[in-house]
């Protein structure tokens, strides 16, 4: 916080007095989304590679669409920036960003020898308007979306599908997450499981397909369910699966560990599901706008996001998943309690049998049913549209009943993780 204060009151100075932009890097990035410490660092790294000096103006968001809005309309001059995989394509597709120059001279390239390849494939799939994303982003947090669950009240074979959610066994007991793209298109995996396992579509085409029939018919599966469904949550529904309020959670992996950890000490079992008809995954990467001012030094700050000594001190504080796979990465990581997983796909073809938890980091036979999401553009408010009307105006009988039960609660539960509760990995938006 002291961190974040002063880098406020720099911002306004440097607004008032007129800042030297040849040596300012001003970064965009979600709130809580990196160790700041790191920020003084780079600034010292910075001088000594290029013998330039160079000052970090840290601002934060979250919502992608603020952050587009400020570049796009305002034209604000932020060096680099943080956006999430659809925005990625949407600012490509737009012209907003710049090619990111890895000349960095006697200064070795870490983007080159540690981003994940796994992460690079994913990347080339992204709709750039004729430009591959690998040139323009590099990939900083990932994850994926699945089924929350407690197994004291539900099977791994009912937490199987995303068909648990109409099953009246669990009714108010399930909740959805507050973001209508994925819920979107884990609904619409399903819908289409079975093309999909014959081959008639490919994930990729499912999850580009913006069309009004297909809306539709999520829409309509949306409201059968809704009956069941206790909350739409953005944070809340976590809290009850930790109280046993909640059995089934619609989520995403890092907030399946937060929701374990948290669980844990009370001796409520938490576990994550990657249902068999497929699941998204998410990015979130660095890229450098098409109005920066100093295009050199936001390059150097992507590649030194991709140190390996900073991208574990990134993890370990944000909670999220790094896109590097730098072998230093790996052994940060392995923790021998888990059983060996395949993630060859991810750290290279040696690493068959890696120790470390499977709900960050999938194994093999999980993450080939994944596919990437996509911008649906204009389109975008058709989904939204149809979001609104699954919800409706007024929360449903059993919401009420959760926000009540929540209010009860929320005292105890809030002394419990201010004195013991890590950080939530909240996916970012």
């Amino acid at each position: 916080m002291k961190r974040f204060l002063l880098t406020l009151a720099a911002a306004a100075l440097l607004c008032a007095c007129g800042p030297d932009r040849e040596h300012t890097l001003k970064v965009y990035n979600w709130s809580d989304y990196l160790d700041v410490a790191v920020i003084d660092e780079f600034e010292q790294w910075y001088e000594e590679q290029t013998g330039e000096p160079v000052k970090v103006i840290l601002q934060t968001f979250d919502v992608n669409e603020t952050m587009l809005s400020k570049i796009e309309k305002g034209q604000e001059d932020f060096d680099v920036v943080c956006p999430s995989d659809y925005i990625i394509e949407r600012m490509l597709q737009r012209d907003l960003l710049l090619p990111i120059d890895r000349n960095y001279g006697s200064t070795p390239d870490y983007i080159g020898q540690y981003l994940s390849p796994f992460i690079r494939d994913c990347f080339d799939k992204f709709d750039g308007g004729g430009k591959n994303a690998n040139d323009y982003a590099v990939g900083y947090m990932w994850g994926t979306v699945g089924i929350i669950y407690n197994p004291k009240y539900v099977t791994a074979e009912e937490a199987s599908t995303w068909d648990i959610f109409r099953n009246p066994k669990f009714a108010g007991k399930l909740f959805m997450k507050e973001d209508a793209r994925d819920v979107f298109s884990q609904i619409a995996i399903f819908l289409h499981h079975d093309e999909l396992e014959r081959g008639e579509i490919t994930l990729d085409e499912l999850l580009r397909d913006s069309s009004d029939e297909a809306i539709a018919e999520v829409e309509a599966y949306l409201k059968e369910v809704k009956p069941l469904v206790a909350g739409w949550e953005a944070d809340f529904g976590k809290d009850q699966m930790v109280l046993e309020r909640g059995w089934v959670s619609l989520n995403w992996s890092g907030d399946g560990v937060w929701t374990r950890d948290q669980a844990e000490p009370l001796g409520v079992p938490i576990e994550f599901s990657f249902p068999k008809e497929g699941f998204t995954l998410f990015f979130d990467g660095w890229v450098i706008p098409k109005y920066a001012k100093n295009p050199k030094a936001a390059s150097y700050w992507i590649n030194f996001m991709n140190r390996p000594d900073i991208v574990i001190r990134n993890v370990i504080e944000t909670g999220y998943v790094s896109c590097n796979a730098a072998p230093e990465v790996l052994e940060a990581f392995t923790d021998d309690s888990y059983e060996p997983i395949d993630l060859s796909y991810f750290f290279g073809p040696d690493h068959t049998a890696v120790r470390t938890d499977p709900v960050l980091y999938p194994d093999r036979s999980d993450i080939e049913r994944a596919g990437i999401q996509h911008d649906w553009g204009d389109r975008s408010q058709a989904l939204i549209a149809m979001w609104s009307r699954v919800k409706g105006d007024e929360a449903n009988a059993m919401t009420v009943i959760v926000i009540g039960a929540v209010v009860l609660a929320v005292a105890a539960f809030l002394l419990y993780r201010r004195f013991g509760a890590k950080k939530s990995r909240r996916r970012r938006r």
